[in-house]
């Protein structure tokens, strides 16, 4: 099973956002050392800056947890969906930041290293340690429900509202493509459910 960018963008379809293809790819690419600028570039890097290496690390980290395995073109999936769905959203963009790095600070000071270097099994056991599994997603809450919220949450509704992740589970057209409600229907599914599917931190 391959995850593919065209797979984040019909995601980032069902979530609402509206971020064109070429955005995107000006913020997961670097600039050339060489490249002429007039200075635009340093403004909308200003106005939208994008997410440290360190972060989608860990987020790619827990989708490991949270995905089949199997799953071939993990990382660019998840970096493209995060980006897109974090644009204009700039306190969408600081609780996804809070979360991760409590996450992390917990990885570090109960594991001894960063949450994206534990083996999956360990990252598994601390999100569940944790009570990821059976919190509410809640913004506001504990450290668990911010988890749950911004991270678990969010990458389970990528994946389940995705062409490739909906098929998984017998939903052969997610929202955003045409047939969208009447598949997710019959799948017995709403976009909310699909942030949740599972029911636990790591949606098997």
């Amino acid at each position: 099973m391959e995850l593919t960018r065209r797979d984040a963008l019909t995601a980032l379809t069902a979530a609402g956002a509206t971020v064109g293809g070429g955005v995107l790819a000006g913020r997961l690419e670097p600039p050339r050392a060489d490249a002429e600028t007039d200075g635009t570039a340093d403004l909308q890097a200003a106005a939208e800056p994008t997410l440290s290496t360190d972060l989608l690390d860990l987020l790619d980290a827990a989708a490991e947890v949270l995905y089949p395995t199997g799953v071939d073109g993990r990382r660019e999936f998840v970096d493209t969906y995060v980006l897109g769905r974090l644009a204009n959203r700039p306190a969408y963009r600081e609780g996804l930041r809070e979360a991760a790095a409590q996450l992390d600070a917990v990885a570090r000071d109960w594991r001894g290293r960063p949450y994206a270097e534990l083996d999956v099994e360990t990252r598994d056991g601390l999100l569940r340690d944790l009570g990821v599994e059976t919190a509410d997603p809640d913004p506001d809450g504990p450290i668990s429900e911010q988890i749950r919220f911004y991270v678990v949450n969010d990458l389970l509704f990528a994946f389940y509202s995705s062409p490739t992740g909906g098929r998984l589970v017998g939903i052969e057209n997610p929202i955003g493509y045409p047939g969208g409600i009447e598949s997710y229907q019959r799948g017995g599914m709403s976009s909310s459910a699909a942030g949740d599917r599972g029911g636990g931190a790591d949606g098997r």
